[in-house]
């Protein structure tokens, strides 16, 4: 689904899906909720998800799922989503040899998890301050330096500037496997060299990360039987998500929207 939001800096209309009106406000409001490169991204991937949830809350009001009642915190709203996606999106499970044939094609991603043993110096920077993280990035290249010139030692640099609870221990993290520390961490590790300071500081949502891998256990290779259930579960996410794509399309297909352009099919599936 492709969406052509007018700009509003032109004077552009509220939004309209079925005579329902999606404010600039409510734009607004939803942006922080869809991080993008710039902000007319943002704002057309805003706009996006209050579409197609206007286009869901209006079928499943047709469809008389109001009084569906809420499970584990969720809105009214989203309870009624949720049930009209359950009887209308199918979640068929994929055979032995749907499994087999995407065992077979991706055998190199079906692994056990790295382990690193890991210290690091933490230069903390909020995402969202551009300053500190300038001035965090520029340290971290200093004391790069100086630890990859050897004129300092990792446990003394950790102790003095990290600022994470490992510095008493001079950095040292222990073991970490997936799950532990966030992903963009994680997923450095496995492309740094070990026994050795990085050259570039690892960057996450928390600041600069300067990585020393003291050791790294590689992972192994999953059998199908090991694999099974992950292969099982991918699939059928896979599946569904491509059957709520194509379910929202036939929606948008059959209802009046004006103020944004969807390109949408139409299905005799929603009558």
């Amino acid at each position: 689904m492709t969406i052509q939001m007018h700009d509003p800096r032109a004077g552009s209309a509220d939004i309209l899906v079925n005579g329902r009106v999606i404010s600039e406000d409510s734009i607004n409001r939803e942006v922080q909720y869809h991080p993008a490169a710039n902000l007319r991204t943002a704002r057309r991937n805003a706009a996006t998800a209050l579409v197609v949830r206007e286009l869901l809350l209006d079928e499943a009001e047709r469809q008389g799922l109001n009084d569906i009642t809420p499970e584990g915190g969720e809105t009214r709203e989203e309870a009624m989503i949720r049930e009209l996606l359950d009887r209308n999106v199918d979640r068929p499970e994929p055979t032995e040899a749907d499994c087999r044939q995407w065992f077979e094609a991706n055998r190199d991603k079906l692994r056990t998890p790295d382990q690193h043993e890991v210290s690091h110096i933490l230069l903390p920077a909020p995402p969202d301050d551009d300053e500190l993280r300038d001035q965090a990035r520029k340290q971290s290249r200093e004391l790069i330096r100086q630890l990859r010139e050897a004129d300092a030692s990792f446990l003394t640099l950790a102790r003095e500037h990290s600022r994470c609870p490992s510095a008493e221990d001079g950095g040292h993290l222990g073991i970490i496997t997936r799950g532990q520390t966030t992903p963009e961490f994680e997923r450095a590790l496995s492309r740094l060299p070990v026994g050795e300071v990085a050259e570039h500081a690892v960057e996450s949502r928390y600041g600069f990360h300067i990585v020393l891998i003291h050791k790294r256990e590689e992972g192994r290779p999953l059998s199908f039987d090991e694999a099974r259930p992950q292969i099982e579960s991918y699939l059928v996410e896979s599946v569904y998500r491509r059957g709520v794509s194509q379910y929202i399309s036939i929606l948008a297909g059959q209802a009046e929207i004006q103020g944004i352009d969807l390109d949408a099919a139409t299905s005799p599936l929603v009558q």
